[in-house]
């Protein structure tokens, strides 16, 4: 398969990914840009988006990017930064890229933006590989 059909794939299962609306845009080796767009449902008591929606997306982003070669991978730490906040009818675009890549881990920054291309959060994912397939789980 390739990096974008494997990421469709795991897409495929990921019912929370699909609840919160994540459309894969691109999907290269190791790499993907996904997109979502703010719904009510996701907004917070100040009128913001949840911070665990965007915190979601990017884990998501870590996913597809991280498992896209069918070496199977698993969130071992993320860290996150909100730089701006987030409201109802935004559109998020988060884009995985591999900054290290070792036997056993693999290491990804997440740049999030809305639809005017501000950023408005960065996350730093590293995963373990765990030896398996993505295709054998």
């Amino acid at each position: 398969m390739s990096p974008h059909e494997l990421a469709q794939y795991m897409l495929n299962q990921d019912h929370f990914s699909q609840w919160m609306g994540i459309q894969l845009i691109e999907v290269r080796e190791k790499y993907c840009l996904v997109e979502m767009p703010v719904k009510q449902e996701m907004m917070n008591g100040l009128r913001t988006v949840h911070g665990g929606v965007t915190f979601s997306l990017a884990d998501s982003a870590l996913a597809f990017s991280s498992n896209n070669t069918n070496e199977a991978s698993v969130a071992l730490h993320c860290s996150m930064n909100f730089t701006k906040a987030i409201r109802l009818g935004d559109t998020l675009t988060a884009e995985s890229i591999l900054i290290s890549d070792t036997r056993k881990t693999g290491v990804y920054d997440i740049s999030i933006t809305n639809q005017h291309k501000i950023l408005v959060a960065t996350f730093r994912g590293t995963v373990y590989k765990i030896d398996k397939k993505v295709t054998d789980l």
